[in-house]
Formats: C-alpha cells, sequence, structure tokens
C-alpha cells in the first residue's frame, strides 16, 4: 500500500504522513485506522507490543499512536524502548484517561494523550499538532538582554550559562554536549527561553506549545517539564506555586565567548525526517 497524503491545516493534501497504530482490540484498530485513512493518512497496525516495535524497526514512521493496555510489551514499555533510539511523536490512547496510565506514559516520553473512545476529529487535531511540533519554525526565542546572541555558520545561537540554543539547526547543548530533546521538549524550551522571568501558566503553555484549544490537562505540561530539567538542569525553569512556571534567566551566568563550539554529542535518538528504517 503506497504512502498518502495527509491533508495540512487547511485540509489540502500536501506532505505524506505515516501513522503506526498499536492497539490489541480488532474493532478499535480497525475503526481507527479506517478513520485516519480517510483523513489521508496511511497507517500501519499492530496488535500487540513487540510486533509493533517491529514494525517501527522496519520502516519510517511520522507518528505513533500507542495504547497503554497491551498483551506482552505494554504501551508504557513499548514507548520507553521507541525513545531509547526516536524522537518520533508519540500519542499515547488510555482507556480511562487513568491517572496512573497517563502519568506512566508521559513520563516514559510520550508527548500526549488520549482517552478512549476519542472522536474522530479530537484524535486528527492532536495528531496534526504532534506533526507541526515535529516540522515547527523557530523563531527568536529570547530577548538580547538575558542572553549572550553569538552568529555563527549555522545561523543564531543564544547562550544561557552552559546551555546554548542553536535557533536555526534546532539543536541544544549543555557544556558542549549536545542535548536529545523530543520536538515538545524542543518546543516547550523555546517558548520558556521566549520569555525569561516571565510566569507562564500551564494553560497558556498548552495553548502555545501542545496547540489545544480548549483547557487541557496541566499532567502533560508538568511531566514534560519534569523530563526536560532532567536534560538541562533542575534550576533552569523555577515552579512558580498556583501560576505555573518560570524560566529562570537572571540565575544564569551569561557566556563570555562570541561562538559555541561543540566537541562532543550524547548518542542522539533520530528524529521523524533523519530517521530511516532499519
Amino acid at each position: 500500500m503506497g504512502k498518502r497524503l495527509a491533508p495540512n491545516a487547511g485540509g489540502e493534501a500536501s506532505t505524506p504522513v505515516t501513522v503506526l497504530l498499536v492497539e490489541d482490540d480488532d474493532v478499535i484498530r480497525k475503526s481507527v485506522a479506517m478513520a485516519l485513512e480517510r483523513y489521508g493518512y496511511h497507517v500501519d497496525t499492530a496488535g500487540d507490543g513487540l510486533t509493533g516495535l517491529e514494525l517501527f524497526r522496519e520502516d519510517r514512521h511520522d507518528l505513533l499512536l500507542l495504547d497503554v493496555m497491551l498483551p506482552g510489551l505494554d504501551g508504557i514499555g513499548l514507548c520507553r524502548r521507541i525513545r531509547e533510539s526516536s524522537l518520533t511523536p508519540i500519542l499515547m490512547m488510555s482507556a480511562r484517561g487513568d491517572s496512573l496510565d497517563v502519568v506512566s506514559g508521559l513520563e516514559a516520553g510520550a508527548d500526549d494523550y488520549v482517552v478512549k473512545p476519542v472522536d474522530t476529529s479530537v484524535l486528527v487535531a492532536r495528531i496534526r499538532s504532534l506533526l507541526r511540533r515535529a516540522t515547527f519554525t523557530a523563531t527568536t526565542p529570547a530577548e538580547p538582554d538575558t542572553a549572550t546572541e553569538a552568529t555563527n555558520d549555522s545561523g543564531r545561537r543564544l547562550s544561557f550559562g552552559d546551555l546554548t540554543l542553536d535557533t536555526a539547526g534546532l539543536e541544544v547543548f549543555r557544556n558542549g554536549v549536545q542535548v536529545a530533546l523530543t520536538p515538545t521538549e524542543l518546543r516547550l524550551l523555546l517558548e520558556f527561553a521566549a520569555h525569561p522571568g516571565i510566569v507562564l501558566d500551564r494553560q497558556a503553555l498548552l495553548r502555545n506549545v501542545w496547540d489545544y484549544g480548549w483547557d487541557g490537562d496541566s499532567r502533560v505540561v508538568d511531566l514534560c517539564v519534569q523530563r526536560l530539567r532532567k536534560k538541562i538542569g533542575p534550576d533552569r525553569i523555577e515552579t512558580v506555586r498556583g501560576f505555573g512556571y518560570k524560566f529562570a534567566a537572571l540565575r544564569w551566568r551569561t557566556s563570555t565567548t562570541s561562538t559555541t563550539s561543540t566537541t562532543s554529542t550524547t548518542s542522539t535518538p533520530s528524529s521523524p525526517s533523519s530517521r530511516a528504517g532499519s
């Protein structure tokens, strides 16, 4: 089956998009796949976690739609396995919106979740939002008086102490070592860096980063912040109790050099655009 063209925000076919759907319930799996195909997506399906992992490794997928409750390797375990080697957007499906399911999925590296049964229009909206995050073009993420600016061959870099954001290459470095961020984590970091010292409430972050047009589950933000802190340092993002979060730019020392050169990198999981099926 050849790849289809998924509609863009305006409803017209644009780029080929392949979704990997892993769901053990035959009826739900078939109905969700058919619904997504009507919207122009190419859908690969699996009924268990291990088969889903095999399909993921065999071909390139732009987005993963994983059920939490799967036989053998469950959705949480599958999400963790995938995050070991890939930054591909992951949307979890929970039967009840159970708190443990939601938290476990987000901690494992999922970008967002939906509760089954989910209306097709809502599901497609979440998928489009995740795909936009994976392909967005960064704008200037910080004011000049709070960061040391440097321009190099690849574009504009912003340095905050030991943290450097390459806004052209969409790369993040800490002490010269590349930090692997998912598209959602990267967009969240850039949103914070665009408003240094300003408190951002969770619903505003859901609107600006997750593209929610409605009040959403603030745990999505909290768990993404938690993952981001583990990667860039625990003191970069302050919690302002009762309000939200603040990018703690004033705590940081600005760089003393005009450019940042990277001497080593971590083992960086591949992004959807660069990952080839193996």
